[in-house]
Formats: C-alpha cells, sequence, structure tokens
C-alpha cells in the first residue's frame, strides 16, 4: 500500500508539469501564467496560422517519417543478425550498435557535427537524417530483439521444408510473427525523431529548422502561451504514440518490468 501510494506520488511529479504547460494552452491571458486566466484556443489558432511553425511541424513530421522507416529496417536487419548471428565479437557489434542508448547525445551532436563538417555535409538534410536514424535505431534494435528472442524458429524451418525459398519463409512467417515488435519499434523512432531536441541542435540550420527548435527560438522573444499549445500539441503526439506502442506491443514488454 505504501509503495503504491509511492509510486503514485513519483508518477504526480513527474506528469503534473505536462499537465500545467497543456493547461496554461487554454489560456485566455497574454502571457504563460498559471492558473490559466480564463479558457481560450486563440493561441492554438495562433500556432497554426504562423508559417515559421507550420513549416517546423512539416519538416519534423517529413523527418520522423523517413527515420521511421529507414531505422525500422536497419534495426530489424541488425536484430536478426545479433540474435541469430553465432560469430567472434556479436556481443561487441551489439554494444556498439546500442551505444548511441547510452551516450548523452549531446557527446553524439558534437562527434556528428565534426564529422559532417570535414565531408562538407554539416547543416543539410542529409546529416540531419542520418543523426536522427544514428539515435532511433537502437530502440527498434531492442523492440525487435525482444521478440524476436521468443521466436520459434521450427516455424521458418516448417515453411522452408513445404519448400518456401528462405526469404520468403522469413518474410512470411517470421515478419508476421515478431510485427508487434517491429511496429512498436517504429513508433518508438518517429516519437522519438519528432521530439528530439539535442541532437537536432547541432545539425539544424537557419533553413532547416525542426518543431523542437522552432519553439525554443520562439521562446528566446516571446513569452506568451502560443509555447504552450505548441508543447500541448507535441505531448499529443506523444500520447497517441505511446498508446499505439502499448496497443502493438505493450510498454511491459519493451521496459523490461
Amino acid at each position: 500500500m505504501i509503495l503504491r501510494a509511492a509510486v503514485g506520488v513519483v508518477y504526480a511529479f513527474l506528469l503534473l508539469p505536462m499537465v500545467v504547460v497543456v493547461l496554461a494552452a487554454f489560456n485566455a491571458g497574454n502571457y504563460f501564467t498559471f492558473p490559466p486566466q480564463g479558457f481560450s484556443l486563440r493561441w492554438f489558432a495562433n500556432f497554426f496560422q504562423r508559417r515559421e511553425f507550420m513549416q517546423a511541424l512539416w519538416l519534423s513530421t517529413e523527418l520522423a517519417f523517413w527515420t521511421a522507416l529507414a531505422s525500422t529496417v536497419i534495426g530489424t536487419a541488425a536484430s536478426v543478425v545479433l540474435v541469430r548471428g553465432r560469430f567472434r565479437g556479436r556481443d561487441l557489434l551489439n554494444a556498439f550498435v546500442t551505444s548511441p542508448l547510452l551516450l548523452p547525445q549531446i557527446l553524439t551532436g558534437v562527434a556528428l557535427l565534426q564529422f559532417y563538417t570535414l565531408l562538407k555535409m554539416q547543416a543539410s538534410y542529409a546529416a540531419l537524417l542520418i543523426g536522427h536514424i544514428v539515435v532511433t535505431t537502437p530502440y527498434v534494435i531492442r523492440t525487435v530483439t525482444a521478440t524476436l528472442t521468443h521466436f520459434d524458429l521450427a516455424l521458418e524451418e516448417a515453411a522452408q521444408s513445404l519448400g518456401a525459398h528462405p526469404l520468403r519463409a522469413f518474410f512470411e512467417v517470421t515478419l508476421g510473427v515478431i510485427k508487434p515488435g517491429v511496429v512498436a519499434g517504429a513508433i518508438f523512432a518517429f516519437a522519438i525523431s519528432f521530439d528530439n531536441f539535442t541532437l537536432s541542435l547541432f545539425l539544424t540550420s537557419a533553413k532547416l529548422t525542426p518543431l523542437p527548435i522552432e519553439l525554443f527560438a520562439y521562446l528566446k522573444y516571446s513569452f506568451d502561451p502560443t509555447a504552450a499549445a505548441v508543447s500541448a500539441f507535441a505531448i499529443g503526439v506523444a500520447l497517441v504514440l505511446v498508446v499505439g506502442i502499448a496497443r502493438f506491443m505493450g510498454l511491459e514488454e519493451f521496459t523490461g518490468f
């Protein structure tokens, strides 16, 4: 009972700032204050009417889509190699491909910026996309590995014994069984790319600004509830994606608890 109460207090402490931001987004006043001074949707209207926010929203959505697609393909292939492969250095390879989960993103951002500068491709869409793929692929590997580890290889072998080509057996049997992990990994990759700030801060330019960076720039000069409306919109997107993950995989499968 005491443990449940303590967990509830911790969750409330973590979620309370988001609740404050969402409520402040509906504030009728001219400044970001709490409690709200009335109810209004004008800050959401201001968000959707500002061209720079819409361009940033489109860029973030497009970037997250391509990041999720590439990360899912790369992460799924890497998971198959890591789970089924029996070769020297497998543990080292596993540590290498999942290292972006452990390293602070600020270090990854600095390293990628220096690398892109040497290649003269800094502040480009390709550089930003590759950076997002680097930090999101480990999440796909984690989710796909969780489902692939419990996959019964006899099912794929049975398909091959009936005449199916190994590739066809993989795509029609194995991929069908591990689909929840693959879809959950793709959703994770989309969500992390869409909300990414730290890495994007090093790889963006004036003409290439995702939504979190545009919001940060807006807050430097304005403190009206438009920022809260943008944050509430981002929280809504993240909430929908988390529900999607729970629908396809279950959060306990990913977290391991």
